[in-house]
């Protein structure tokens, strides 16, 4: 398949593009460091829900709400299956981000860096349009700068993104009735990690661990000092 590039918009201002630059910057050294202490949680959950079958992923935006009562049994069929399972959530921020908050600390150890990971997945976007227009019924450029703006919600096309451009194989455990594992693949390329995510249908993200896994996630953590 062709890759599409695509040349940068010019910014307004050059000090918010600078001071932006620098605020990613900064996330990208932080985000290297915790991502070395973090890799050793990969495998652990793929391990325990290794006889789950998968369904296909077929990349989609987000269309619909379900209604109060429909969410609340999604949202205890889901729980249900965490405790079938010995698995817990790290619950992140229901504040359009979670998605990429979740992302986050499947990465790097905290949801904090979820502006980098949105940042990339804009940027994936952009770059390789002809990956993923024709999974968006809407004019694509509107829809990459919408998904550019914090506190838009992330979708399955935001999903395949950002297992293309972090070359992970996502998996989520979901509230769906008729199956609770999906897998995103990178694209054209072995996955060089697992993120697992919790995916309450339509609603919300966290980020997604084995019971065993709370002393290594909650030791003391090493200081990282930036200097600028």
């Amino acid at each position: 398949m062709t890759h599409t590039f695509l040349s940068e918009e010019g910014c307004s201002s050059s000090t918010s593009l600078s001071s932006e630059k620098g605020d990613i910057d900064n996330d990208r050294m932080i985000a290297t460091v915790l991502s070395e202490e973090y890799a050793n949680l990969d495998g652990a959950v793929g391990r325990r829900l290794s006889t789950l079958p998968s369904i296909p992923h077929v990349p989609r935006i987000n269309t619909f709400i379900p209604n109060l009562s429909d969410a609340s049994l999604d949202h205890q069929r889901l729980i249900q299956r965490l405790h079938a399972y010995g698995l817990f959530e790290v619950k992140v921020s229901g504040d359009g981000n979670c998605q990429f908050r979740a992302l986050s600390d499947q990465l790097y150890g905290s949801p904090e860096h979820h502006k980098y990971v949105r940042k990339e997945v804009a940027k994936q976007l952009k770059e390789f349009c002809s990956f993923y227009e024709g999974y968006v019924p809407m004019k694509y450029k509107q829809y990459r700068k919408k998904m550019a703006k914090s506190g838009e919600w992330g979708d399955h096309v935001t999903l395949q993104a950002a297992a293309d451009k972090f070359s992970a194989k996502i998996c989520l455990l979901t509230s769906f009735r008729d199956t609770c594992f999906i897998e995103i693949v990178p694209r054209g390329q072995d996955p060089r990690r697992e993120l697992w995510l919790s995916f309450w249908s339509e609603v919300h993200y966290n980020s997604l661990y084995e019971l065993q896994d709370l002393k290594l996630r909650y030791k003391p953590k090493k200081k990282h000092w930036l200097f600028f």
